[in-house]
């Protein structure tokens, strides 16, 4: 038997979760050998992490604030929910790009009959940098559509579906050689503003960028800045730096940008989706098998 305690509070789908997977729920910590974290900030955390506690069940995909808060270390294992909310981000992140690739933002912004002339993903090259949980989601529909796709990982390893897999130290390569960009890579020191107007200019005035993962891997005083140039087709964001834009923000009035406020996770499969996690991750640690989506400390993701 596995005692968790399912904190700050306690959604009835995953409290059943835990007990589905054989697991005991538990309201005091200091009982608890997991900890199931339900809120998305860290603030209040520490008051659960008793010496007892030995595996902590995070509820995002990025973990960036809670590895800058020092909470991640090696002192219990640590769970982020990579990969459980990937169909539905990879489903927004292609809505995002066929929607500019077609040009539907400023079609959407006109006010009288134009003739469009709409481009295509079929026989276009799309680099998609972060082939984790969401990049490989969204790898196979856009091979269906026609597309072959550049993978960018960390390691190189061959990501299925995709018709190469370029390593990240390799990835000042991938920039000239993508008609577009989806980016699903984690936030870390080394992604950290990654995109910018070198980046943007190699990749030229037809492709389009899609940011699905942190908006801080993009500099976006180098985004606004090659929009307005021309020197990119246009951008289609989930995230942004910062976060929430600002009214009046220059990006909002770019007639090539659609912005989506943070919402391809949509809340309705929020719960639904860490649920299953959860369930899987209980069942995992009393079989006494890996966990998914531990996170390496020193990588931070």
């Amino acid at each position: 038997m596995l005692t968790v305690c399912v904190a700050p509070a306690d959604p009835p789908l995953i409290v059943e979760s835990v007990r589905a997977a054989g697991g005991e729920v538990v309201g005091d910590p200091r009982r608890a050998e997991a900890l199931v974290w339900t809120d998305s900030r860290p603030e209040g955390v520490r008051d659960y992490l008793t010496p007892s506690v030995r595996w902590v069940q995070l509820p995002s995909a990025g973990v960036e604030r809670w590895t800058r808060e020092g909470l991640v270390d090696s002192t219990r294992v640590w769970c982020s929910a990579a990969g459980a909310y990937a169909p539905q981000v990879a489903e927004h992140a292609l809505a995002l790009l066929l929607a500019g690739v077609h040009g539907l933002p400023a079609a959407a912004r006109r006010r009288t009959w134009h003739r469009d002339q709409p481009g295509t993903l079929r026989g276009s090259t799309v680099a998609v940098i972060g082939a984790g949980g969401i990049g490989r989601a969204v790898i196979p529909v856009l091979r269906a559509l026609g597309a072959d796709v550049l993978a960018v990982n960390r390691s190189g390893e061959p990501v299925g579906g995709a018709a190469e897999t370029v390593p990240f130290d390799g990835l000042a390569a991938v920039w000239s050689r993508a008609d577009h960009v989806i980016l699903a890579a984690p936030a870390t020191p080394e992604t950290y503003r990654m995109v910018g107007r070198d980046q943007l200019r190699a990749l030229g005035p037809r492709a389009w960028l899609v940011n699905v993962a942190r908006g801080e891997l993009v500099d976006t005083d180098a985004l606004l800045a090659a929009l307005r140039a021309g020197e990119i087709g246009g951008a289609a964001l989930d995230v942004t730096d910062p976060e929430p834009l600002p009214d009046g923000h220059g990006l909002w009035a770019e007639p090539n940008v659609l912005i989506t406020s943070h919402s391809a996770n949509p809340q309705a499969r929020l719960d639904e989706s860490l649920a299953e996690r959860v369930r899987e991750n209980v069942a995992r640690y009393l079989r006494g098998e890996p966990l998914l989506g531990r996170i390496d400390p020193a990588r931070g993701y």
